[in-house]
């Protein structure tokens, strides 16, 4: 069985921001494979499918982004998955371009939030991520308000691509094709790609 949550926050105003772009992912891949997540469990938004013959339970935790790791924790324990190998977690990164995707098999923070709280949760940074890109900080912005304020029409276009491609990627870690993943999404794009 497999664990995939996506970080963001609950409550209608942070709908569509930055933070939720790991919300968007797991919606994305709700519709793809017709799984509800109407469960309530674990402090989180549960739903349970099957994607490629592999059991799933998609998860949407409603701890508050900043808290994230515990509800990962109770999900992770409650399940008896090992985090190694059957847990994905996919959530924004400011360091990437709008829409750019990169998956990682371990690793630190980076300065997120909520994979601090789910690494110092779980007690480790071994388990796989997909982090989607939602841009650089402007200067001069507040870093919360940057991360909670909405895309402009031009950078949703470019988000729809990058939600397409982590649900692609996705698909590929549970199927047990991480290093094809990685090969895949985490190239570089070269200009007019």
């Amino acid at each position: 069985m497999y664990i995939i949550a996506g970080l963001g926050n609950p409550d209608r105003q942070y709908e569509g921001t930055r933070h939720n772009a790991g919300f968007d992912v797991i919606d994305r891949i709700a519709d793809k494979y017709n799984i509800s997540i109407d469960g309530r469990k674990h402090r989180a938004y549960i739903g349970k499918g099957i994607i490629n013959g592999q059991k799933v339970i998609l998860a949407k935790p409603q701890t508050y982004m900043n808290l994230s790791g515990e509800s990962i924790l109770s999900l992770v324990d409650y399940y008896k998955i090992d985090e190694e190998t059957e847990l994905l977690v996919i959530y924004d990164d400011i360091s990437l371009d709008v829409g750019q995707i990169r998956i990682r098999a371990r690793g630190s923070a980076g300065g997120h939030n909520g994979m601090k709280n789910i690494i110092a949760h779980l007690g480790t940074q071994v388990f796989p991520r997909i982090k989607v890109g939602v841009g650089e900080k402007p200067k001069g912005y507040d870093l919360a308000d940057y991360v909670l304020g909405h895309f402009s029409k031009a950078e949703r276009e470019l988000m729809d691509e990058g939600y397409d491609h982590a649900v692609r990627a996705a698909e590929m870690i549970i199927s047990g094709e991480m290093s094809e993943a990685m090969n895949e999404f985490n190239r570089k794009k070269k200009e007019g790609e």
